[in-house]
């Protein structure tokens, strides 16, 4: 009983120390982006974006080196793109003004339209690893190559897209906090991005102890447990920026997000020593790839659509379809990852 209620209060530690940093990421990024001229949609694609899934890297890591479970880390990174666009239902509830989709910038459409390929194509090379048809360079598979080339298409894309966008912004917004230096703003940045991969660091082995101790799949944990906690980051800071009225910014998170975790993917297949990562791990993993990828082009209908209704005064019609894929890809995952 005392070594159960010892791996919950790691996880919980672990949650804590995310959860904390996740704030202080939040506020300096909006600091930086206020000091330095960048649009709110750019840093949470890329800054926010990027930081904010520090632990599923550096949890991936891990799981593919000391911890030696790969399915971990796949299950963490398509866990998490899922949570991530769940995190917009969130969004569009506690935004009670309107339907958020009605104030978000349609820019974040292209960001969007990037994360459906990336995350499709990722599922698409899951099921091909499952089947056995996947080539490879070295050690790592030849997705990982498309998948950072794809990448750096879609940073470059709409680096420039935004860059044409903010050239107003630049020039007539004030700086809005004139007693914090932009250089104590960002080594505030970077220590709370340190409590981040820290935390996201035990992860995987925290993981692993769940995974015994309830007799689940390692794939399952990774999905539905590790995804949560390494999510975090993104729901505080969504949360924290959609109260400063940052609303591009925390969608830009949220999307960013998702474009990393993908990117992600190539790193431990980088470090997964034994051959193609995804040649190593669960096909189920697809199922939530592709959860996703509906997910991903559901969300596209609304920042296009701008749907001013809300269904019972709660949520609107989009963030109902974005639920409901949630609930299910969790009922097939437990119904498929439970042994």
């Amino acid at each position: 009983m005392n070594e159960q209620l010892e791996i919950w209060l790691y996880f919980l530690l672990c949650v804590g120390v995310i959860g904390y940093a996740g704030a202080k990421i939040s506020k300096y990024g909006d600091v930086i982006a206020d000091k330095t001229g960048l649009g709110g949609s750019w840093v949470g694609l890329i800054m926010l974006g990027t930081v904010t899934s520090l632990p599923e890297l550096v949890t991936g890591i891990s799981s593919v080196t000391a911890a030696e479970a790969p399915d971990i880390a796949l299950g963490d990174i398509m866990g998490s793109c899922v949570y991530n666009l769940m995190i917009i239902v969130i969004l569009d509830v506690l935004y009670r003004r309107s339907s958020v989709y009605t104030v978000a910038g349609r820019g974040h459409i292209l960001s969007a339209g990037f994360g459906v390929m990336l995350i499709g194509f990722a599922g698409f090379s899951i099921l091909l690893s499952s089947s056995g048809l996947i080539g490879k360079v070295g050690h790592i598979g030849w997705y990982s190559i498309v998948i950072v080339v794809l990448y750096g298409v879609a940073m470059r894309t709409v680096y420039s897209y935004e860059a044409r966008q903010i050239e107003a912004f630049t020039e007539k917004e004030a700086d809005r906090y004139p007693g914090l230096p932009l250089r104590q703003a960002i080594l505030r940045y970077l220590g709370a991005a340190v409590l981040v991969v820290a935390a996201g660091s035990f992860l995987p082995f925290v993981a692993k102890d769940i995974a015994i101790l309830m007799g689940w799949h390692e794939g399952f944990v990774g999905t539905m447990f590790v995804a949560f906690v390494t999510s975090l980051p993104e729901l505080v800071v969504t949360v924290s920026a959609l109260r400063m009225g940052a609303i591009d910014m925390a969608i830009g998170n949220l999307f960013g997000s998702n474009l990393f975790n993908i990117l992600v993917i190539a790193i431990d297949d980088l470090f997964y020593m034994q051959g193609p990562i995804l040649a190593d791990i669960s096909p189920t993993h697809a199922i939530s790839a592709f959860s996703a990828m509906m997910m991903t082009g559901v969300a596209i209908v609304g920042l296009l659509y701008h749907p001013k209704t809300r269904v019972l005064n709660v949520m609107g019609w989009v963030s109902v379809f974005l639920f409901a894929i949630y609930i299910i890809n969790t009922y097939v995952m437990f119904l498929h990852g439970s042994v």
